[in-house]
């Protein structure tokens, strides 16, 4: 096998270098996480242009903002009626609403942007700790301001992506950026595409959900353990996107861009074979299940809400927001927003 990965080694044109590892046996879909349908009936909102309404956030006034894959950011004034406010001429992901109302964007090409009303686009960070953001992801935000966010990836930008979860090399980092000095600092790396992130209501601890490794991670922010790195929920039942702070209800919204990819489970121990998959068009790779799924999880990573869609319903889900009763969804690469009622608020 030395001898064949060597070989695929020089043929490869992704400059992919996989790490063997061993996926979870996949949880059985039972219980709460058991198939439903609650996410079939989703109303959608069809974006005006562009597509991959990535992440979902809603302002102040209860209008829905999101980024799409041409640069613009939106903001629904009505159902299926959106203007856009500002374009960061690179692609917005995690977007978060400031207690000023401007607008925190994670940009994927341009890093951490500060946008307002005007259409002006400040920058805050494209780099951390002398390294240049690659992938600026997903952010949370402090009472203070500070800012929790990913850089999903050392070596691949969002175009990559898959490539980077084939290779499994675990580059991604979780940082932190006090907006007033423009410092950075690290909060934790060897992330397996850090993704979403979100901060638990009293702000004792950020969590930050590992995509590549269908888990989340808790990092503490005060006490006697600040700083220390745990796992706080693992073995997800699908590959885990965009999280949200937690609620007024105590809960945790987690946006699962498909359940489990058993092809991709299986090719974790051989690296070679992922050579051969990375290099594969785009068509014949491992290809993600279109279903719609969302978890909510209490402040222990314990999951209590699992809303699903079957084949064909809204999705890849990669943002998920609750407000007013609604949760918001998004997606990487759909045209359109969705949203249904949340839990407890069902007409």
């Amino acid at each position: 096998m030395g001898l064949v990965y060597s070989a695929l080694s020089r043929l490869d044109r992704t400059g992919v270098r996989p790490v063997a590892w061993c996926a979870p046996t996949a949880p059985p879909l039972t219980g709460v996480v058991a198939p439903g349908a609650e996410l079939d009936g989703a109303e959608r909102w069809t974006m005006p242009a562009g597509r991959g309404p990535e992440d979902v956030a809603v302002d102040h006034e209860g209008r829905l903002v999101t980024g799409t894959d041409d640069g613009r950011i939106w903001r629904f004034e009505a159902p299926n009626r959106a203007a856009v406010i500002a374009d960061t001429g690179g692609r917005p992901l995690g977007v978060e609403i400031l207690d000023d109302g401007r607008y925190l964007v994670c940009d994927a090409d341009r890093g951490v942007l500060r946008v307002d009303e005007t259409g002006r686009v400040e920058t805050l960070t494209d780099t951390a700790l002398g390294m240049p953001l690659i992938l600026c992801n997903n952010s949370a935000v402090g009472r203070d301001g500070v800012v929790y966010f990913t850089d999903s990836s050392a070596r691949f930008g969002l175009a990559e992506h898959r490539t980077d979860l084939l290779e499994h090399g675990g580059t991604g980092r979780l940082l932190r950026l006090d907006p007033v000095t423009g410092e950075t600092d690290l909060l934790a790396d060897g992330l397996q595409f850090g993704n979403g992130v979100g901060l638990s209501a009293d702000e004792s601890f950020v969590i930050v959900a590992e995509t590549g490794a269908y888990r989340i991670r808790r990092v503490e922010l005060t006490g006697p353990r600040a700083g220390t790195v745990s796992t706080w929920a693992e073995n997800l039942p699908g590959i885990p996107d965009n999280v949200t702070s937690q609620t007024a209800d105590g809960i945790f919204w987690v946006a699962l861009y498909s359940p489990r990819m058993r092809l991709l489970d299986l090719l974790a121990p051989h690296p070679a074979l992922r050579i051969v998959a990375a290099n594969l068009p785009g068509w014949a790779q491992p290809e993600p299940e279109r279903r719609a799924w969302v978890l909510g999880l209490d402040r222990d990573g314990v999951v209590v809400h699992s809303l699903q869609g079957g084949k064909g319903s809204y999705g890849p889900v990669t943002g998920v927001r609750e407000a007013d009763g609604w949760l918001y969804l998004g997606s990487l690469t759909a045209d359109a927003v969705a949203r249904v009622r949340a839990p407890g608020h069902l007409m």
